[in-house]
C-alpha cells in the first residue's frame, strides 16, 4: 500500500534510455515530472494561478532553471556556501526553455504562469538542458492548463560529416555543431546553434533531424498524459466588445496610420503617443467608461493590424526601405584612444559602440560549472541602457535578455578566432548599445568583429549579420 499514484513512462532515444515520472515528488503543483537520461535527472514543476490579476493585459510567463551543486556531488564556493544568485548558463537555460513554449499558450490567456526546474543529478555526459526541455514538456502537458503542446527538443552534432543526437561533452570537443532545435508534432518553434562555418544546406539538415528525433518525446509525452493527465481548465478568453473595440477603432485608426507614414523612429514614436492621448481624451469627453490599459492594448492590436495589411500589400516598410534593402550603415574604427580595439557601428537608428580588451592567459574567467571547472579565454558582454530607446528606466544588474544577447553575439564570432597557440591572449569584448531600433544584436556581432580586428586579433573570416 503506497500514498503515491505514480506513473512512469520511459522510451529509447538514440543510444539512451528516458524516463518520465510523475505522482511521487511535487504533487501540490499543477504539474510535476521526474525526467532521468542516464543518470542526469531533473525535476520540472508548473503552477497556474486560476485567476488572471485585475488590469492584466499580458501573459506573466516565468521559467526558472536552477541547477544544485549536489547533483554533481559538489559543495558551493561561496563564503555562505549555498547557491545564490544564477549563474549566466542557468540564465541562458532558461531562456533556452521560455522560446518554445510561451507563443503555445493561447491568446488573451493572462493568468500567472511559474516553471521551476532542478537539476538534482548530473551526469557530464548528457545535458540537463534537452532533459529539462522535455520534463517541462511533460509537466505542462499533465497540469490541465491551456497548453498546445507538447513540444520534443533535441540537440544536433555534426561529427564526420554525420549528424549526432544530444552528443555528449566529449563528442562535441569533435563536433562542427551545437544545435538546439525544439517544436511540437507538426512545427519548428526555436533553433539555437553555433557551427564552425558550415554551409546551409547542412545547417537546414540539422533542423530537420533534431525535429524529427524530438517526437519521440512527444510520443512518450501524450502516453502519458493519458495516464497521469489533470482536468483540462474550464478557461474561455475574455468577451469581446465589440461596440467598442469599433469605437476605438473608428478613433484612432486615421491617426495611426499616419503616424507609420513617418520614418524616423522618434517622430512616429511621438505621433503615436499624440494619437494614444487624443483617443483616450476623445473617449472621456464622450463620457464612456474604460481602462486606459485596455484601450492601449486595443491600439496596439490596431497598429499590428495596419502594420501587417500594409505588408501584404507590398507597400514599403516602415522607415521606407523595401524587403531586399539594407539601412544605412556607417562605420568607424579607433574611436576611444586608450582602449586596445574599439569600433562604432551604426545601421539606420541601431548603434552600437563595442570595445574588445586583450588579456593574458590569467584573466581568462574561470567557470565552476557543474559539468567541471573550466577557462573561458573569450568574453562578449552586452549592455543597453534605457537610454537607447529613448526611454526612462533603472539601471541596475545585468538583465537576463542582456545576457542572452552578449551569449548569442559569442556564438557568431567564436568560430572565426584564432587558437590558443595561434594568439594567446584572453579576450574580452563589451557592446554598448547607444541606440536600437531592432537589431542590436547583430549590431553587437558587427561591432565585435570590427573591434577585434581593431585591437589586432587575427580573425579567420569577417562576421555580419
Amino acid at each position: 500500500m503506497t500514498i503515491f499514484n505514480k506513473v512512469t513512462k520511459s522510451f529509447q532515444w538514440g543510444d539512451k534510455t528516458v524516463v518520465m515520472e510523475t505522482g511521487e515528488i511535487a504533487r501540490q503543483a499543477s504539474g510535476a515530472v521526474l525526467v532521468n537520461i542516464d543518470d542526469t535527472v531533473v525535476l520540472a514543476t508548473v503552477v497556474g494561478s486560476k485567476i488572471a490579476k485585475a488590469g492584466q493585459d499580458f501573459f506573466p510567463l516565468t521559467v526558472d532553471y536552477i541547477e544544485k551543486t549536489y547533483a554533481a556531488g559538489k559543495i558551493p564556493g561561496s563564503f555562505f556556501k549555498r547557491e545564490a544568485k544564477p549563474s549566466e548558463l542557468e540564465t541562458l537555460t532558461s531562456r533556452l526553455i521560455d522560446r518554445p513554449i510561451r507563443p503555445l499558450f493561447p491568446e488573451g490567456f493572462h493568468n500567472d504562469v511559474h516553471v521551476v526546474i532542478h537539476t538534482i543529478s548530473l551526469n557530464p555526459e548528457v545535458d540537463a538542458d534537452i532533459a529539462a526541455m522535455i520534463a517541462v514538456s511533460a509537466a505542462l502537458s499533465i497540469s490541465g492548463l491551456p497548453f498546445n503542446g507538447p513540444i520534443g527538443a533535441a540537440r544536433v552534432g555534426y561529427i564526420n560529416g554525420e549528424y549526432v543526437l544530444n552528443p555528449g561533452q566529449t563528442a562535441r570537443k569533435n563536433s562542427q555543431m551545437d544545435l538546439v532545435v525544439a517544436g511540437t508534432e507538426a512545427a519548428v518553434l526555436m533553433v539555437e546553434s553555433e557551427a564552425q562555418q558550415l554551409p546551409e544546406d547542412v545547417m537546414l539538415g540539422a533542423v530537420v533531424f533534431g525535429h524529427e528525433q524530438g517526437k519521440a518525446a512527444i510520443n512518450a509525452i501524450h502516453e502519458l498524459v493519458r495516464e497521469a493527465g489533470k482536468p483540462v481548465w474550464d478557461w474561455q478568453p475574455p468577451a469581446k466588445d465589440e461596440p467598442f473595440i469599433a469605437k476605438v477603432s473608428q478613433l484612432a485608426e486615421e491617426k495611426l496610420r499616419a503616424a507609420y507614414q513617418i520614418r524616423s523612429k522618434q517622430a512616429r514614436t511621438h505621433a503615436l503617443r499624440e494619437a494614444t492621448a487624443s483617443v483616450l481624451s476623445s473617449l472621456k469627453a464622450e463620457g464612456a467608461e474604460f481602462d486606459a490599459v485596455k484601450v492601449e492594448g486595443l491600439l496596439f492590436d490596431i497598429e499590428a493590424k495596419i502594420v501587417r495589411s500594409q505588408i501584404l500589400a507590398g507597400e514599403p516598410r516602415i522607415d521606407g526601405r523595401d524587403t531586399r534593402t539594407v539601412r544605412p550603415i556607417e562605420i568607424r574604427n579607433s574611436v576611444l584612444p586608450r582602449t586596445h580595439g574599439s569600433a562604432l557601428f551604426t545601421r539606420g537608428e541601431t548603434q552600437a559602440l563595442v570595445i574588445s580588451t586583450l588579456g593574458t592567459e590569467r584573466d581568462a574567467q574561470r567557470i565552476d560549472a557543474l559539468a567541471g571547472e573550466f577557462e573561458d579565454r573569450f568574453m562578449f558582454h552586452y549592455n543597453m541602457p534605457p537610454f537607447a530607446t529613448g526611454e526612462v528606466g533603472r539601471m541596475g544588474s545585468t538583465k537576463r535578455r542582456e545576457v542572452g544577447h552578449g551569449r548569442l553575439a559569442k556564438r557568431a564570432l567564436i568560430a572565426v578566432l584564432p587558437t590558443k597557440e595561434e594568439f594567446p591572449y584572453t579576450i574580452r569584448v563589451v557592446s554598448e548599445i547607444t541606440e536600437s531600433n531592432g537589431s542590436s544584436s547583430m549590431a553587437s556581432v558587427c561591432g565585435g568583429c570590427l573591434s577585434m580586428m581593431d585591437a589586432g586579433v587575427p580573425m579567420k573570416a569577417h562576421v555580419a549579420g
